[in-house]
């Protein structure tokens, strides 16, 4: 390892996933890695958590992932972590009352790999289905050129049915996006439809087999490795470029480095810009910024509720239910004296996730569990007869940003006025919306920039796109 006092340091402020992609960069380029995070743990918003009146570790909303998340897949690898998630092919949707469909991948090229499965959905009549399949079309053959349009309004135009607006677009693109139909942009809800369509390994789901902050820990300890310094309970509170670096006062004191990459939330950044002229084109982009919450709703039962390690449900609040007690490596949930009474008979622990969750904001715990209860005993006949052991209702007010219409153009390049200080996050421009792996191409792409401004020739961070396979070749 090179001498610590001859390494270019960079400070990166935010330990979310794209603060910890970038510092993992940086880090094995060389250089010394100082980041900072305001709580005592890292992952950001896709994090986990010991719950004070449960004493459960929980994640703060389920976080998934697919194939086509090419440079999240490829950072789950490079920190150790690639055997922590479990991949699934099939979809379940679930309507009320119980009945399934599934929808999975066939022989047919791409495309056409889930024409079989979705031709034969009950949930949808013959109209519902040739409406989904010309908007599909359209999306992939003639895809928006600019984001200033509503989908719904889109949909609307190419004739989708509120049958197919319902039960198709909206747990799809609601789930992906994170906001109300009338709210995202056809151009961010193309993106998604191209994505998952690409090759029949694009649409794999991936969900993480282990609490959410013991997989970045990983992340930590991959940048510890390499020289680098992890500080927690601490907050960047303002930054200070010049000409040879950037000075930050960091609760109470300052420090200097030769490099910042702000890996933050806009409305967080906003707080902590100099106060000049220089910052004021930049406070004008992110005062555009709205944000958009997701709602997870932790159940505990004293039996087995569903034999389904995951599932959509159609036309209620609730848009996913994860069965944790299955997915999960090990039986967790639960307290040490319960767990082997609830192993013992089979005990359900689920989640369930409410994208978008504008009405559930100022609904107390206690309606949100008795909406949440109501709705999973009408999808899953045996909830009606478990008995709830314990409930959890986590808002992440501010889960991401609103990819709205008109709101792409706004997102800030990593680089800004200051030339040693450099943007992270799923909100700046990385082509993708509000993910994981956009947050993870957003700390690529600042790496790439502290490394031109530094002088080193290094091949980009960032990884491919997953190829395009059968007909969706000559399509992009």
């Amino acid at each position: 390892m090179p001498d610590s006092s001859s390494q270019t340091t960079v400070a990166i402020a935010g330990g979310g996933l794209a603060g910890l992609a970038a510092a993992c960069a940086l880090s094995d380029a060389g250089f010394r890695v100082t980041l900072f995070e305001r709580r005592p743990f890292l992952g950001g918003r896709a994090s986990s958590y010991e719950h004070p009146g449960t004493g459960e570790v929980v994640d703060n909303c389920q976080h998934v992932l697919f194939r086509c998340c090419t440079n999240l897949v490829a950072f789950y690898q490079r920190i150790g972590a690639a055997d922590r998630l479990r991949w699934y092919d099939d979809m379940t949707f679930i309507e009320p009352g119980g009945r399934a469909s599934y929808m999975r991948s066939s022989a047919l090229p791409a495309p056409l790999n889930i024409a079989p499965s979705f031709l034969g959905f009950p949930f949808l009549a013959v109209a519902d289905k040739f409406a989904i399949a010309r908007a599909i079309a359209s999306l992939v053959f003639a895809p928006p050129s600019d984001d200033r349009r509503p989908f719904l309004d889109w949909a609307r135009s190419t004739g989708q049915t509120d049958t197919a607006l319902r039960r198709f677009w909206e747990p799809i693109l609601v789930s992906a996006l994170n906001e109300d139909l009338d709210r995202v942009s056809v151009f961010a809800a193309a993106k998604v439809v191209r994505d998952s369509i690409k090759s029949p390994a694009a649409r794999h789901m991936g969900v993480p087999t282990a609490p959410l902050t013991e997989i970045y820990n990983l992340a930590g300890n991959y940048v510890r490795s390499r020289g680098g310094d992890l500080q927690f309970r601490t907050s960047v509170e303002a930054f200070h470029p010049d000409a040879r670096g950037v000075r930050l006062q960091i609760t109470g004191r300052e420090e200097s480095f030769d490099y910042l990459v702000a890996a933050l939330p806009f409305d967080v950044l906003d707080r902590i810009l100099p106060e000049s002229s220089e910052s004021q084109p930049l406070r004008q982009q992110l005062a555009q910024f709205e944000t958009s919450p997701i709602t997870g709703i932790h159940l505990w039962f004293d039996r087995q509720i569903s034999d389904l390690d995951h599932a959509v449900l159609l036309d209620r609040t609730v848009q996913w239910m994860f069965h944790k007690s299955r997915i999960l490596d090990r039986f967790s949930g639960f307290s040490k004296m319960e767990a082997p009474k609830l192993s013992r008979s089979g005990g359900s622990y689920v989640e369930l996730v409410v994208s978008s969750s504008k009405s559930l904001v100022e609904k107390s715990r206690a309606e949100i569990i008795e909406l949440a209860l109501g709705e999973l005993r009408e999808f899953f006949p045996a909830a009606r007869e478990a008995n709830l052991v314990k409930s959890i209702v986590i808002k992440e007010i501010k889960a991401t940003f609103s990819p709205r219409p008109g709101i792409e153009a706004l997102r800030p390049a990593p680089q800004t006025v200051w030339p040693r200080v450099f943007l992270a996050g799923d909100w700046t421009a990385t082509g993708w919306p509000a993910t994981m792996e956009g947050a993870v191409r957003s700390g690529y792409l600042a790496a790439d920039s502290v490394l031109r401004a530094a002088g080193v020739s290094k091949p980009s961070s960032l990884v491919s796109d997953l190829p395009a396979t059968g007909l969706m070749r000559f399509f992009g």
